[in-house]
């Protein structure tokens, strides 16, 4: 049993909104208000960050949420020190709520002379005296391995097979799941299986990095509402001309489902003027407000699997029960309940 009458959040900058409706969620599974520690995370006139807690933490169990998303390096340091802060103010235990994982694309030497940074990063959350990781969908699973500490991987995949489930399910016969390269096989196959759905996989050739020279559809496509699958989109450059290429080979129309919308620079108009019919984006990282605007972009919660898994760790229960779709069904209310 935990040592602390609840488990306590802070937040810093990144994601206010996600740590505000985990919050709220826990107060309604607990029975009890769980607010956000009162604190401010501030920065002094040269960019330096500064943190202080308001609230005793003695003894407690601190989650910190906070996703290093853009801007990556001052969200990382503002985790970073939160976590100090909290470890010097006598806290029982800190664990990391990273719903996003940032540098977690540099998790390999691709080349001579260059820097495995998600090894870097997972040795320096190490080092303030975090001691447990949660997050969702990393970019490689191996990243896991780079801690010392305990690392919980939540899935999308649950709440994505739920979403598709209540969204189309007047076509559940003709869906088609499309993995956009040969790496996110793995995860494709994950939801195909929970939706009991055939699989294809486009598979892109590049030139240089960023830019595709070419796309080869392998799978039969033809008339199938095809959904694509990913763990990120930035530009969204790759996404859109995957799209176009499965409409070419003769698909009937095509959706995308993403877990952590980078969304940057051009990537809202593209998809915006883009062939897809929608983008379902999960809100680990907050959603812009041209995000928001988009006509073919929605946005589904992670607060509810989030604040489940938290209160879990708390406990000292299963996290990984999260990943099966009838443990998950009824953390979600009715929100995909059959009409």
């Amino acid at each position: 049993m935990p040592n602390t009458p609840e488990p306590k959040l802070i937040s810093g900058n990144a994601n206010m909104p996600l740590a505000t409706a985990i919050a709220r969620r826990m107060s309604l599974h607990r029975g009890v208000n769980v607010g956000l520690v009162d604190a401010r995370v501030e920065r002094f006139n040269d960019g330096e960050i500064f943190v202080e807690v308001f609230e005793n933490v003695r003894g407690e169990d601190m989650f910190i949420i906070q996703p290093t998303s853009n801007p990556a390096n001052d969200n990382l340091m503002e985790l970073l020190i939160m976590a100090d802060a909290l470890r010097r103010s006598s806290a029982q235990r800190v664990t990391a709520v990273l719903p996003y994982f940032g540098y977690a694309r540099q998790d390999r030497r691709t080349k001579a002379r260059t820097p495995i940074t998600a090894k870097l990063v997972a040795n320096m959350l190490v080092g303030t005296g975090i001691e447990r990781i949660l997050t969702m969908d990393l970019h490689a699973a191996q990243i896991q391995g780079f801690f010392d500490i305990p690392v919980d991987n939540l899935y999308a995949s649950p709440v994505f097979a739920l979403d598709i489930k209540h969204a189309f399910k007047d076509q559940m016969d003709d869906l088609l799941i499309i993995s956009p390269d040969v790496g996110g096989v793995a995860r494709a196959r994950e939801l195909a299986k929970r939706l009991n759905a055939p699989l294809a996989i486009v598979d892109k050739r590049r030139e240089k990095a960023g830019e595709v020279s070419e796309m080869t559809v392998i799978g039969n496509v033809t008339g199938k509402t095809c959904i694509i699958v990913d763990d990120m989109v930035d530009t969204a450059g790759t996404l859109c001309k995957a799209a176009e290429v499965l409409l070419e080979n003769g698909a009937k129309e095509v959706h995308a489902y993403i877990t952590h919308g980078v969304m940057s620079g051009p990537a809202v108009e593209r998809v915006t003027n883009s062939v897809m019919k929608s983008l379902v984006l999960t809100d680990t990282i907050a959603p812009s407000d041209a995000v928001k605007k988009a006509p073919n972009i929605r946005v589904v919660p992670t607060a509810p699997v989030f604040a489940q898994a938290i209160l879990n760790i708390w406990n000292g229960t299963s996290v990984s029960s999260l990943f099966e779709q009838d443990t998950l069904g009824p953390i979600y209310d009715g929100m995909y309940s059959a009409d």
